[in-house]
């Protein structure tokens, strides 16, 4: 369903659909392929869906920050003729959602922040010490792998552990380097600039970035929407499929710009 298309762009992307520009912006370790629970919104939106440097199929991908992860979306937006776009990022997608937002406002219809922080908290250095503790060990790709799937789900089917596998595919060279840019985070002053709709979703049981996070991002944006998923870890999009569509489709249907 839809195609990469390089034709104006060193970007890998997916664009396919119909209607408002939504881009969908992986997290850490991600390939743009893991929004195919996601596909459904072509039917209307016209879905950009990019790989961040560093993941998927971009694998000469210069310096990574998070100000060049938005950088290089706002460029791609620009190159395909898109004034402004609907904006979702999970995790380190949110961030890098909130820095398009810092660089070009304008751009943004709205903005959906699944799962991701302003600020890096202390608890997630910890975290990344110990993942990279693990490397020094030598521990296998696989092992890593699967670290990763039972810190990120909080139902550990066979189902979500294939689903996150196959989307899941960190490059050994610019995971770290990615997930270091994570850590120099800082949008406190950010947040209650912000003037376009925002969604913030959180996961109950997100054992990465837990939910007092988003209600902390929650009361710094005016008029933002809040929602909790039960029973979901970091990944609602994967756990929570069907009702994770619904809220962004009433927030989409609700924030529609008027034509």
């Amino acid at each position: 369903m839809g195609e990469v298309n390089n034709h104006c762009s060193k970007i890998p992307y997916l664009r396919f659909g119909m209607g408002e520009p939504l881009v969908f912006i992986h997290g850490l370790g991600e390939v743009k392929e893991g929004w195919s629970n996601q596909f459904e919104f072509a039917d209307q939106y016209e879905l950009i869906i990019p790989d961040l440097r560093g993941h998927g199929e971009y694998q000469a991908p210069g310096e990574i920050t998070i100000p060049n992860f938005a950088q290089d979306i706002i460029s791609l937006l620009k190159e395909l003729g898109i004034e402004s776009a609907h904006i979702c990022g999970l995790s380190m997608g949110g961030m890098v959602a909130q820095e398009i937002y810092r660089q070009a406002p304008e751009m943004c219809r709205s903005l959906m922040l699944v799962s991701t922080f302003h600020y890096a908290p202390r608890r997630l250095g910890k975290l990344f010490l110990k993942f990279r503790q693990a490397r020094v060990e030598n521990k296998s790709p696989d092992v890593l792998r699967e670290t990763a799937a039972k810190v990120c789900l909080y139902s550990w089917t066979k189902e979500n552990f294939d689903s996150f596998f196959q989307f899941y595919q960190p490059n050994k060279e610019f995971y770290f380097k990615s997930m270091e840019a994570c850590l120099l985070v800082n949008n406190l002053s950010l947040l209650p600039t912000i003037k376009v709709p925002t969604l913030i979703i959180g996961g109950q049981y997100d054992s990465v970035i837990p939910v007092w996070v988003q209600l902390f991002m929650h009361k710094q944006i005016p008029h933002s929407e809040f929602v909790i998923f039960r029973n979901t870890g970091h990944i609602a999009k994967l756990e929570a499929k069907d009702e994770f569509n619904q809220v962004l489709r009433n927030f989409l249907i609700k924030h529609k710009k008027a034509s």
